[in-house]
């Protein structure tokens, strides 16, 4: 596959016809940013989201996951644009800590930063906008969810996905949460699947974005070769773009309706994502926090 952002495929037959998406973490030199360029230039009606930097090329709102405030905002805000959605694609994602430094966990409204923003935040937000993915499943035969995940949800561990005490690690927490994104999308999938939602969870590949720059925010040294390296990372990681194409293909394809992708290929996922007790204490346990008071 190219590094550019060709993407006839989209017009093939049996590929869903362009309607609406959501596309969260659309920041400059995102993958959300090219997934969004992409769908739109196959037809698709596109709403991005960011937590502050407005984006002109598409419609745009302000999100910020680790904010239930925000959340309920968005929601209320898209649902007086549309009445339906078929396609939300949740990009936004953190990776605080690439140096290591922490020792104890970080946390935001009860949480550690990474399980609040990157799972219960796109939980919240899925859960939402599934009232208007369920209009559209039931109404044009389909609607989709992809969560992108990370090959590193290997490192995630089961006490971290149900609340138990753990030695804390801010990769494992990291690995963790896209971990209990894999469990989420299969949720979703078999809890909905029979409506016509397609639920799916995708390791993109090594690409080469800004993900690691809040990450490196208070390692000035590392922040330093980080930049000299830039050229280099460029050259040996995907493009955004070319991650986008897999990404665009996946979400597009009617024949895919669940499943952990790496790249655009069905793969394996880690052990623990095929633990069917984990999930659904996860889920309880999710379903707990939702419920909550907001």
């Amino acid at each position: 596959m190219s590094d550019g952002a060709s993407t006839s495929y989209l017009y093939a037959p049996g590929v869903i016809t362009p309607r609406t998406a959501v596309v969260t973490g659309a920041g400059p030199g995102s993958i959300g940013a090219a997934v969004a360029e992409q769908l739109a230039a196959a037809g698709f009606d596109v709403t991005v989201t960011t937590r502050q930097q407005e984006v002109a090329a598409h419609r745009w709102h302000p999100l910020d996951l680790a904010d239930r405030s925000s959340v309920a905002a968005f929601a209320r805000w898209y649902a007086d644009q549309a009445a339906e959605l078929d396609l939300l694609v949740n990009c936004a994602g953190i990776h605080l800590d690439l140096g290591s430094r922490w020792k104890e966990p970080q946390l935001l409204d009860g949480h550690e930063v990474h399980w609040r923003t990157n799972y219960l935040g796109t939980v919240d937000l899925t859960r939402a906008l599934l009232p208007r993915l369920l209009a559209a499943s039931e109404s044009r035969g389909t609607a989709g969810v992809l969560h992108v995940v990370s090959k590193l949800h290997e490192r995630g561990i089961a006490a971290a996905l149900v609340g138990e005490d753990w030695d804390y690690d801010s990769w494992v927490a990291y690995g963790s949460s896209k971990l209990a994104l894999v469990h989420d999308a299969a949720a979703l999938a078999d809890t909905y699947g029979a409506r016509g939602l397609r639920a799916i969870s995708m390791h993109p590949g090594a690409v080469s974005t800004n993900i690691a720059d809040r990450g490196l925010e208070t390692r000035p040294v590392l922040r330093r070769l980080r930049n000299l390296a830039r050229p280099l990372e460029r050259r040996t990681l995907m493009r955004p773009a070319a991650s986008a194409e897999h990404l665009v293909r996946l979400a597009t394809d009617p024949g895919i309706t669940s499943g952990y992708f790496h790249k655009s290929h069905h793969a394996d996922p880690a052990p623990l994502a095929g633990d069917l007790d984990l999930r659904a204490r996860l889920r309880a346990a999710t379903d707990g926090w939702l419920e909550g008071d907001r």
